[in-house]
């Protein structure tokens, strides 16, 4: 099996990418609005933010999990013990930022929600009657105000031999959000879990945009929409001195919307935090 890119232009491309998302819990896509040249930018300054001392100014606030996380913090995958080998920024419009990143961020981030709510708009079109008549409003309208949406600057950092044994740049996991909208990264890695428990590689040629389905989507599809389990690998040979960079945005909706009779975003989101560790 292998993930195909979709052309973003295509006329069938809503019914083509829903479907693979429904397939695979992935989409991959082409020719899309986010241009390159601003992720190539973002991936070259955040690399030399993350390689200076600078970024300790900007720890992370508990309340507002807002800022930068270091490796000592990283997120532990559910069901694990060992933390992965990650640092990362948590960027928020209303949260800390250097201010000589924030614009580009900041218009890398405004730009990728307004894309993000036309693919949930492709997600709810193509949702079965009896799967959308969950819905307790339209996908796209559960974004709209919200300020959980979260933009990650995801840096892996070069092996140096003294990683913990048994540790992964991320180990398999869910993510909690309804979708994450992701940029190729610098470097490949990632791996999504099939259903036949077979790991695939997921495309990074650069210029395609990865999505996949978070928790929040599947407990509002009552499963209709899997979230899918990935990681990311570590690398081998030379590649274990190369950093990695990546950048998802993690789609979320405001805390009062109903999920589901069990859940609203805000008791989905707490309760999935506190199994990573976070709070």
């Amino acid at each position: 099996m292998q993930l195909v890119a979709i052309d973003y232009q295509a006329p069938n491309a809503a019914e083509l990418f829903t479907k693979s998302l429904r397939e695979t819990g992935f989409g991959v896509l082409k020719n899309h609005p986010l241009q390159e040249n601003w992720v190539s930018s973002i991936y070259q300054n955040w690399q030399t933010f993350f390689d200076g001392d600078k970024k300790n100014d900007f720890t992370f606030n508990v309340d507002g999990q807002d800022g930068f996380f270091p490796t000592t913090v990283s997120e532990t995958a559910k069901g694990f013990s060992i933390k992965d080998i990650k640092e990362y920024f948590h960027y928020y419009p209303w949260g800390q930022c250097p201010s000589e990143l924030k614009d580009e961020l900041q218009n890398y981030y405004s730009n990728a929600i307004n894309l993000a709510a036309e693919l949930l708009s492709w997600v709810e079109k193509y949702s079965p009657e009896e799967v959308s008549k969950n819905y307790s409003q339209p996908l796209s309208e559960m974004i709209n105000e919200s300020e959980q949406t979260l933009l990650r600057v995801l840096h892996y950092p070069p092996f140096e031999g003294d990683e913990e044994p048994g540790a992964i740049r991320a180990a398999a996991h869910e993510d909690i959000n309804l979708l994450t909208i992701l940029p190729a990264a610098n470097e490949p890695g990632l791996q999504v879990k099939l259903s036949n428990g077979e790991w695939l590689d997921v495309p990074c040629d650069f210029g395609t945009l990865i999505v996949n389905i978070g928790d929040m989507l599947q407990e509002a599809s009552q499963g209709y929409f899997p979230s899918t389990t990935h990681r990311v690998i570590n690398p081998a040979g030379a590649n274990l001195k190369k950093s990695r960079i990546s950048l998802p945005l993690f789609l979320h909706p405001r805390p009062d919307v109903v999920l589901s009779e069990k859940h609203t975003a805000n008791s989905y989101l707490k309760e999935r935090l506190r199994e990573l560790g976070v709070i």
